[in-house]
């Protein structure tokens, strides 16, 4: 008797890069009514990111991490490339057409060098924004040439010019923002300054510092994790907070699953929840 193979799971739409489900997410990111979407498991995916906003600064925030079964998001040299599957690669890219800004961190830029467009699927470029606190980057990479989609850099306040202009970073536009106690910019401060330029349904793709931090300031509405097939054993962690001395301490939540070829992604909706060794 011979084992049968299981199905592969599959994408919502089959990976389907532009199927009439994405069309029809894409007329209602551009203004069309997000009730009419047709019931299916892209709208049951994507619709929440359409909904109206509610939060007071404006915005809606969604974070995402691609990790390995033991919770990993690169090894420890920092290579990320790919942990997710091509399943995983357009969801990527979608989450970047619907939203209005695409946010990594510094680090995510030296590492990976990205371009943060959406060239996997049909749907705009969203406005790239690069949190470099200490304004360390240099101008040579990618985000930072002449012809791309429009970009920010934001730096502290304090932040040394090191020789550039005060409001230019090559191609980017710099926008300064106060330092946070914990590391890092104040993101609190940081979203109404987006909202106000119209910049209101925030992608955080990474690093797992960026999105750790955006959790442990309650400034997350809903976290997207794929988690692959994968074991490292090693590497960086892809959620770094306060230690933990209780599991009460952490932070419980609901999830919807949704399969992403070999990949599983999990959707949670925090609602600006955070963990309560962070809310100190």
């Amino acid at each position: 008797m011979h084992a049968t193979a299981p199905t592969p799971p599959q994408h919502p739409d089959d990976g389907q890069a532009d199927s009439p489900a994405w069309q029809a997410l894409l007329r209602a990111r551009q203004g069309g009514d997000p009730a009419a979407l047709p019931p299916g498991p892209l709208t049951d995916l994507f619709a929440p990111i359409l909904a109206p906003i509610q939060a007071p600064d404006g915005c809606l925030v969604l974070g995402r991490l691609a990790q390995t079964l033991d919770g990993r998001i690169a090894t420890a040299g920092g290579s990320s490339q790919w942990i997710g599957g091509p399943g995983d690669l357009l969801h990527t890219h979608r989450l970047r057409a619907l939203c209005d800004a695409v946010l990594v961190g510094a680090g995510t830029v030296k590492h990976d060098d990205p371009r943060l467009t959406t060239r996997d699927c049909p749907g705009p470029d969203p406005v790239r924004i690069i949190l470099d606190t200490s304004r360390t980057l240099g101008t040579e990479y990618r985000v930072f040439a002449e012809g791309g989609p429009p970009t920010l850099l934001v730096c502290a306040e304090d932040a040394a010019e090191r020789g550039l202009p005060r409001d230019r970073h090559g191609a980017a536009e710099v926008l300064r923002a106060p330092r946070a106690a914990i590391g890092g910019l104040d993101i609190a401060t940081l979203l109404p300054k987006l909202a106000a330029r119209g910049l209101r349904r925030i992608f955080v793709e990474g690093g797992g510092l960026t999105v750790s931090r955006f959790l442990a300031a309650g400034c997350l509405d809903r976290l997207h994790v794929t988690v692959a097939p994968v074991l490292l054993g090693s590497g960086i962690p892809a959620f770094t907070l306060p230690e933990a001395a209780r599991i009460a301490d952490g932070l419980r939540f609901a999830w919807g699953v949704h399969r992403l070829g070999e990949d599983v992604l999990f959707d949670i909706a925090l609602h600006r929840a955070r963990p309560a060794v962070c809310a100190a």
